[in-house]
């Protein structure tokens, strides 16, 4: 298996609303694995196939002690708000902020057998579905800040340094992995809350 690029914002790929999968074996199953890879070396906590420019309708995620991927995933329902979870992103590195997102979620979609599946997820693990979810549909998490947040956010992305804080995050990436891609090297310690 393989560590893959991670985009960055700017990327016209991680704009772009990614397409359902209509076939299932070995190139599906090597590209979950390859994210599953690329997450866990960035200590992620979920990968949306854009985020390594595949423009398909996957994910990969691992929150709390639940691993795993989806495939074509489609939330079904979500109730309730936490409020107080910063959110952070592989592909957005050095920002993050707190951001309301659904407690619980209901999702569904399909394993790379094609076979279909159903999860339900409250806490961090909905907040995951939920981000990945959006990285499908071409939006990145900072697209749903507001106020305050969102201006800091993009004053932070259009400041003159925030290409020397990505430089500065691949240089880190590739030294600590042997490849150039996303957020917090294997050796960061802490999981992201985003990806």
């Amino acid at each position: 298996m393989a560590v893959l690029s991670i985009r960055m914002i700017g990327d016209p790929v991680l704009r772009t609303p990614a397409v359902e999968v209509t076939e299932y074996g070995h190139e599906l199953a090597r590209l979950v694995q390859n994210m599953l890879e690329t997450m866990h070396s960035v200590r992620g906590a979920g990968l949306a196939a854009p985020q390594v420019g595949v423009g398909l309708r996957v994910f990969t995620y691992a929150v709390d002690g639940a691993e795993g991927h989806v495939v074509n995933p489609e939330l079904l329902s979500a109730e309730g708000v936490q409020n107080d979870d910063q959110e952070g992103c592989l592909s957005v590195p050095g920002i993050g902020f707190a951001l309301p997102r659904a407690e619980l979620v209901q999702l569904r979609g399909f394993d790379v057998t094609g076979q279909p599946m159903q999860l339900e997820a409250e806490g961090m693990l909905a907040r995951c579905f939920q981000h990945e979810s959006d990285h499908l549909d071409g939006r990145l998490y900072i697209d749903r800040l507001q106020g305050d947040d969102r201006r800091a956010a993009m004053r932070a992305i259009r400041h003159s340094q925030y290409n020397a804080v990505t430089t500065d995050t691949l240089t880190k990436r590739s030294s600590s992995v042997g490849s150039v891609f996303g957020i917090g090297g294997p050796s960061s310690g802490r999981r992201r809350t985003g990806a």
